[in-house]
């Protein structure tokens, strides 16, 4: 937790650096292609891009604490107004998303009453939802419960405003297509250990106690299994913003998938630099919980 903070520094100095020098001058994508020299270079002076690349970051990092992230190159607005309404919005879907597979994962890898049925119908979803890109899936969907059977709408954004239900019936393909691969993902890495826990002397004491099959795979295999399962949500999260970015824009969601895209295509570097902050700061929060939850779950990691 002590490191927290120097590592999210090492880690933007080290975005800022790598944008800088990729994108090139920023006065120069202010500017656009048409722009005179002599008015890169002025632009350089006004904002200090001629400094050191040392110099720019702390100036930078200065502003940032306080919330001042400067202007889109692209639209001239604030980036702080512009994240504001963006944020939101990417973490509820992404908070759906992960809830749902999640769920799924662990409760259809552990009824044994309908295992026979269910086995074969989990694993075949768990390799779908792997190997079929996020961007096929999504369209595959709005083609065929939008386009053919017209159950559902095809944007997926409308805001708490409208109503609840309406808000949440938008919301159905969008979350199906993002966690689809974190499913796949979490169905694997849980069965395998389910299977493996399901093999333990214990499991089978509680068996000869005559405790019910359903009992025993949700009170003493699931607990059991789960860990390797949240090690892996972690790992997953910088991949979630990865599928979180294509999802919006398959979908019309204004979320920060959505703004780093445009953000990309007109070279807005602001933009960028700090939704790629924000993804650090995410990837290693979530790390650190994911740990503290590993500790939680199994006492025996505490010192």
């Amino acid at each position: 937790m002590a490191l927290l903070v120097p590592s999210l520094v090492l880690l933007t100095f080290l975005l800022f650096a790598c944008v800088t020098g990729v994108l090139g001058s920023p006065a120069a994508m202010m500017l656009g292609q048409d722009a005179t020299p002599e008015a890169i270079e002025r632009i350089d002076q006004q904002y200090g891009f001629d400094r050191p690349i040392v110099m720019q970051y702390v100036g930078w990092l200065q502003r940032a604490v306080h919330g001042d992230f400067g202007r889109s190159y692209a639209t001239r607005q604030p980036v702080a107004a512009m994240l504001t309404t963006a944020i939101p919005v990417t973490l509820e879907l992404s908070a759906w998303s992960i809830l749902l597979a999640v769920s799924a994962a662990l409760i259809l890898n552990s009824i044994v009453w309908a295992r026979g049925i269910l086995g074969p119908v989990t694993a075949l979803l768990a390799i779908v939802g792997i190997t079929v890109p996020n961007f096929i899936l999504g369209t595959g969907l709005i083609y065929l419960l939008s386009v053919r059977l017209h159950w559902l709408p095809t944007t997926g954004w409308v805001p708490w405003s409208e109503g609840a239900r309406t808000h949440l019936v938008h919301l159905i393909m969008p979350v199906l297509t993002l966690s689809a691969f974190y499913f796949g993902s979490y169905s694997m890495v849980y069965r395998a250990q389910y299977r493996a826990t399901y093999r333990q002397a214990y499991i089978r004491v509680a068996q000869a106690k005559g405790l019910s099959d359903t009992r025993v795979s949700f009170r003493h295999a699931l607990p059991n299994s789960v860990l390797p399962v949240i090690t892996y949500l972690g790992i997953s999260l910088g991949q979630l913003m990865g599928g979180a970015v294509v999802t919006e824009n398959v979908f019309s969601i204004p979320g920060i998938g959505g703004l780093f895209v445009n953000a990309i295509g007109s070279y807005d570097f602001p933009v960028m630099l700090v939704i790629g902050m924000i993804i650090l700061a995410a990837v290693t929060v979530m790390n650190i919980a994911v740990d503290i939850a590993y500790t939680i779950v199994n006492p025996q990691l505490r010192t």
